[in-house]
């Protein structure tokens, strides 16, 4: 098949969204389908191979903005568009948009939602035009239901049908001003007429954007979220009481140990995502705060690790300022923006991870990559994360929002590490099982040739 994947990139900072797509690009690619990978906006930050190496990026996010600000500029001229798409522009912009905000958003989401009739209309009829010059596709995906509204031109002048993925895009919308959010929903949910299926990453958030766009059940389908695993196989593991790794344990059928759970070594508590408020990180530091004062897992460490660019460099602050005033600095390390190998190495060394978010997660690919490396994890019982946990055995939940029960369940975990050896054994196992990234892809190419077959039938 010959497939179009459309991605945002999210400037300096590493988006799941990105991942996952970048992660279906190539295993499509491996398996022999044609797939071009097209960024949006800005570069895509990734901790893998870049699978949009060569491709223009469409949708400049200057331009994109500039566009949104000024009448004018929608009538310059088309050199000093391009001139605005330089890479070293790009990257300044990149960083800037680390610091933007879902509240000062409003105008331009809707205007992109208008699609053809939005002040971006230009930028659509660029990536048209450039499409146009690439092998027709089967099938068009979007990364975001944030993109519908190209969805109309794309099918109509490509003559594909479009998918599009779903995956948080309810939390950006509602976190709106009020002068835009119900009319960024009501545009949504006529423009979502235009796609073919939706695919959402759990039956969590599908149920949710089901009732939020009035949506048939048939158009929406449930595909987990798979993650790149090699990495994950070639690293030994480390057994019980023993100095020397295990390398039979590498397939993710055998017993997996973290490092930190054999004898001698101090135990260790990780968070990996973005280091900010809504992934519930001043929650955790508060109950790693109030672990340490009850005094009963005295060598219990936190590490903190993922992305931190300029808009989180605050509550960073905030938080070793907290840490220091209850004395624990010297027992907290700070880990941002790693590359992939330094990931897992960072992740192999816990031996209990959580990432309590706030917000209604879609999915939480971080969850995979903590399992993957054989850690329990201690997860809300709110939104995805019970179905995900439930899919996995890999972990427990606790009462959202509540840092006693947090601190319990970490508590727990810690004074058990035989529990906690069986709960990352068996998530470990799961994820290789149910969540890599070609079962993602198998799973969507199913859908992606059933889509086709069906134009076809409809002549």
């Amino acid at each position: 098949m010959n497939i179009i994947q459309l991605t945002p990139g999210a400037g300096a900072m590493f988006c799941g969204n990105c991942l996952r797509d970048n992660a279906l690009v190539a295993a499509l690619r491996s398996f022999g389908h044609d797939a071009l990978m097209v960024p949006l906006y800005l570069p895509l930050t990734l901790d893998e191979p870049n699978q949009s190496v060569g491709t223009p990026i469409f949708f400049n996010g200057i331009n994109v903005y500039l566009e949104q600000k000024s009448a004018l500029f929608r009538h310059a001229p088309s050199w000093f568009h391009n001139l605005l798409a330089s890479p070293s522009l790009l990257r300044w912009a990149a960083g800037r948009a680390a610091k933007t905000r879902a509240s000062d958003l409003g105008d331009l989401t809707l205007s992109m939602l208008r699609g053809e009739e939005g002040n971006q209309a230009r930028e659509l009829d660029s990536l048209l035009a450039w499409l146009g010059t690439q092998a027709r596709p089967d099938i068009i995906c979007l990364s975001n239901v944030l993109l519908v509204g190209m969805a109309r031109r794309l099918k109509r002048e490509l003559h594909a049908p479009v998918v599009c993925m779903l995956q948080g895009e309810d939390s950006f919308l509602d976190a709106l001003p009020l002068s835009h959010r119900n009319s960024c929903w009501e545009k949504l949910a006529e423009r979502a007429t235009d796609i073919d299926l939706f695919v959402a990453p759990s039956h969590y958030f599908a149920h949710l954007m089901r009732n939020r766009l009035e949506l048939r059940p048939d158009r929406v389908q449930v595909v987990y979220n798979g993650i790149n695993l090699a990495a994950y196989q070639e690293h030994p593991i480390l057994t019980q009481g023993s100095s020397k790794p295990d390398r039979s344990a590498a397939n993710g059928n055998s017993p997996n140990l973290p490092t930190s759970v054999v004898p001698g070594v101090p135990p260790q508590l990780g968070f990996f995502a973005r280091m900010c408020r809504e992934k519930g990180l001043p929650e955790l530091v508060d109950a790693f705060i109030t672990l340490k004062n009850r005094g009963r897992v005295p060598q219990l460490r936190l590490r903190v690790g993922g992305s931190c660019g300029p808009a989180d460099e605050p509550l960073v602050a905030d938080l070793r300022t907290r840490l220091a005033a209850a004395g624990l600095s010297d027992q907290v390390d700070f880990c941002p923006n790693l590359d992939h190998a330094a990931k897992v190495a960072f992740l192999r060394e816990l031996s209990v991870f959580s990432v309590p978010a706030l917000y209604g997660e879609a999915f939480g690919l971080y969850l995979l990559e903590a399992l993957a490396a054989g850690v329990p994890v201690v997860q809300p019982r709110t939104a995805a994360f019970p179905e995900i946990v439930e899919a996995t055995a890999g972990g427990v939940l606790f009462p959202a929002g509540d840092v006693q029960a947090l601190a319990d369940a970490i508590e727990a975990m810690v004074l058990d590490p035989a529990r906690a050896v069986a709960l990352g054994k068996a998530g470990r196992q799961a994820v290789f099982e149910k969540f890599s990234a070609e079962t993602m892809t198998r799973s969507m190419l199913h859908l992606f040739e059933a889509l086709s077959h069906r134009r076809f039938a409809a002549g």
